[in-house]
């Protein structure tokens, strides 16, 4: 099978995605009319145009240091967001058909966002407690995603896990961590791309990759404990020195 894999938490250039392998090793030219663009704003923000059509997801918009430090994280002592927003919230909401909320914590969906979505924007969540919270703060059209279709889009709800399963069997730790998605996008005529979320590596990231004919692979992390921070990036390094 074919794979391509990019990260925002280790250095493995986009360029590579500008081509594949095929089995008998020839490199074949990418149909660039089906190009997907994804645009990483800050943290887990990013932006991915899929089929000619634009999601927004996790937005974080709130201005550098408007939050105090995260407790009990590595580097609690430094507020939250660690840099500027790049773009204005309005320029990023350029062009967005939908919403994508992986989870509710703060630096994947903050009041700053709240504030500037439309309220009849349309987003996707991973569960009905997350609807209910985004329903609460005003929001119309939100959905919980399994697996659903939006614009022609098969979108699939993946699972993941923010830590460790040592740091799960802490109940104080699990609580706080929570339950994140990741997303798989299928189009006709479109390579697969696979939106991890805020996980580890774990089997059901091994499972999302098995999609076919290709996939382009983002893990999104907004804190991750040095450990699983190393061992999800030695995954990627190995997957990558596969395909390569």
């Amino acid at each position: 099978m074919n794979k391509i894999v990019s990260s925002s938490l280790i250095t493995l250039s986009l360029a590579m995605a500008s081509v594949h392998l095929s089995a008998n090793d020839n490199v074949v030219q990418r149909d660039t009319s089906k190009v997907t663009y994804i645009q990483e704003i800050r943290n887990a923000t990013i932006k991915v145009t899929y089929a000619d059509t634009t999601f927004l997801i996790d937005p974080m918009f709130a201005k550098k240091g408007f939050y105090e430090g995260f407790p009990d994280t590595h580097r609690s002592y430094l507020r939250n967001p660690l840099v500027d927003l790049p773009i204005k919230p309005e320029t990023i909401l350029e062009g967005v058909d939908a919403v994508i909320v992986t989870h509710t914590h703060l630096d994947h969906w903050d009041d700053a966002a709240q504030a500037t979505i439309p309220k009849n924007m349309p987003l996707f969540v991973q569960n009905k407690e997350d609807q209910k919270i985004i329903q609460s703060q005003g929001f119309k059209d939100v959905r919980v995603l399994t697996q659903a279709t939006f614009e022609g889009i098969k979108l699939t709800k993946t699972g993941g896990q923010h830590g460790t399963d040592a740091m799960y069997r802490i109940p104080k730790l699990k609580a706080g961590l929570g339950e994140a998605m990741g997303v798989v996008f299928e189009a006709a005529g479109h390579e697969t791309v696979y939106v991890a979320g805020d996980t580890i590596w774990r089997s059901e990231v091994d499972q999302a990759i098995q999609y076919e004919p290709i996939i382009t692979s983002f893990l999104k992390q907004g804190f991750m404990d040095p450990v699983s921070m190393e061992q999800t990036v030695n995954e990627l390094t190995n997957l990558a020195r596969g395909v390569m």
